[in-house]
């Protein structure tokens, strides 16, 4: 049940294109428990640049809402890309209200998945936080048959490290 309950305020909040990870506590019953920040918190958007600085890399981050349903339907028809009525396409569609980019750190043991399509069929490849850096720069140093080197990623957010950057497969 509690399972049931924490993804389905995930995939609510997914919809947003941020997700808030519970830590899991809860207050003492009959008292209330201070708002704060989250543990990590999920973000869909566009790596811009993944550099070396010292030990870890610094990325700029072109952040986005990934909407789905009908929050994607009247997004879309208020941007003015869909006539009223209209479905988005694949039921998903990504609002990129700014193109101001925050900038984050991401260590070397940062988990990082891309979207590749190898002879099986497309499958997320978990790859080294320097390979990503490689691809965000236009290369492709393993030679790796990519599926979409522009498309948006979720990070995994912890106060300014990046855990984990995960690439969305888009149709």
């Amino acid at each position: 049940m509690a399972l049931t309950r924490t993804l389905g305020v995930v995939a609510s909040a997914a919809v947003l294109g941020v997700t808030v990870i519970s830590s899991g506590a809860s207050a003492p019953q009959g008292t209330a428990q201070l708002a704060g920040p989250p543990p990590s918190i999920v973000q869909y958007g566009h790596v811009r640049s993944l550099v070396r600085s010292g030990s870890a890399y610094r990325m700029r981050f072109d952040p986005a809402f990934w909407l789905s349903g009908e929050t994607a339907n009247r997004a879309a028809v208020e941007d003015g890309v869909l006539a009223p009525g209209d479905a988005v396409p694949n039921d998903y569609y990504i609002r990129n209200e700014s193109k101001k980019q925050l900038d984050y750190t991401v260590p070397r043991n940062a988990r990082a998945t891309i979207v590749t399509n190898p002879a099986g069929g497309l499958r997320s490849t978990r790859i080294a936080v320097s390979e990503l850096a490689a691809i965000v720069k236009g290369q492709n140093p393993k030679g790796r048959k990519l599926y979409g080197p522009d498309l948006g990623y979720w990070a995994r957010i912890a106060v300014d490290r990046v855990l984990a950057l995960d690439q969305q497969y888009q149709p």
